[in-house]
């Protein structure tokens, strides 16, 4: 008779399990430090310098005018991506209502990254793991060249978005100019576009008080919108807020058009960042 068959040696091994992700704000590292964790190594990170200081500030201004009601910003706030992983992405936009499993945040649905040319690859790293771990959309800025990337899925690879494109997101109120993230000089105006797109009440306050201004109120009741003398009111805000100096003689020639294809001409230069008031009035 055969000697028995050792069980140890012919049993299939045990499946292993799948452990469940930890929660993204669950922490790997201290938190309010300069610290992140890459595949269990704690790395050092160090502060930006003045460009990349300067476009985090630009793209948290940008955000905090363009998300809707339901999402909140965040800068430099961690996630854990994985067992090993907890990193912070420059800038986020993420759900404001609370998980209801964890009682803690829920995932961000975008992330940007500010980068230089030579850092891209680094910053590829960081991408995968935020959009494996269900990050909607990432994105790159690139300092340098002054363009917008965003992480393909598809290829494990950064696309360059078109210039003169726009960020269009369930998350905003209205799409986001790709230039006024790659060019912080156009981020104010895109901030003054976002503002009336949510008819900010202090915007809405101000083109009231300026349209009440020398104007007999009877005449020009009613809503702004589709009012020709409330779009050059628009228009003279938005020149305010970038701080274009309207002449007397300009201004009369605003406030004496009556063709509303020219004023609505006028209000889009406004809007996307003109440079000059004699450029906006310019073959008009």
């Amino acid at each position: 008779m055969p000697p028995p068959t050792s069980s140890s040696s012919h049993a299939t091994p045990p499946r292993r399990r799948s452990l469940p992700l930890p929660a993204v704000d669950e922490r790997l590292v201290m938190p309010e430090t300069r610290f992140e964790a890459v595949d269990g190594k704690i790395t050092y990170v160090s502060p930006s310098d003045e460009p990349h200081g300067t476009y985090h500030s630009k793209i948290a201004a940008l955000l905090e005018a363009y998300v809707v009601a339901a999402y909140r910003v965040a800068v430099d706030m961690l996630t854990r991506t994985s067992a090993t992983n907890d990193m912070a992405p420059d800038a986020s936009v993420f759900p404001a209502a609370r998980d209801p499993e964890t009682g803690g945040r829920k995932l961000e649905e975008l992330a940007f990254e500010v980068v230089s040319t030579e850092s891209l690859l680094h910053a590829a790293r960081k991408a995968r793991a935020l959009s494996d771990r269900g990050v909607r959309r990432v994105f790159a800025i690139d300092v340098e060249r002054r363009r917008a990337l965003e992480w393909s899925r598809e290829t494990a690879s950064w696309e360059i978005l078109p210039a003169g494109g726009f960020l269009e997101d369930r998350t905003l109120v209205t799409p986001l100019q790709l230039r006024a993230l790659a060019e912080a000089m156009q981020a104010d105006d895109a901030v003054a576009h976002a503002l009336l797109a949510k008819k900010n009440p202090v915007i809405e306050d101000a083109l009231r008080e300026a349209r009440g201004q020398g104007k007999d109120e009877g005449k020009i009741a009613g809503k702004i919108e589709g009012k020709i003398e409330g779009k050059i009111e628009a228009i003279l805000v938005l020149l305010a807020a970038r701080g274009l100096r309207v002449t007397k003689k300009a201004e009369k020639r605003l406030r004496a058009e009556r063709d509303e294809a020219v004023v609505d001409r006028w209000l889009r230069r406004a809007s996307r960042g003109v440079a000059s008031v004699d450029a906006l009035l310019r073959d008009s």
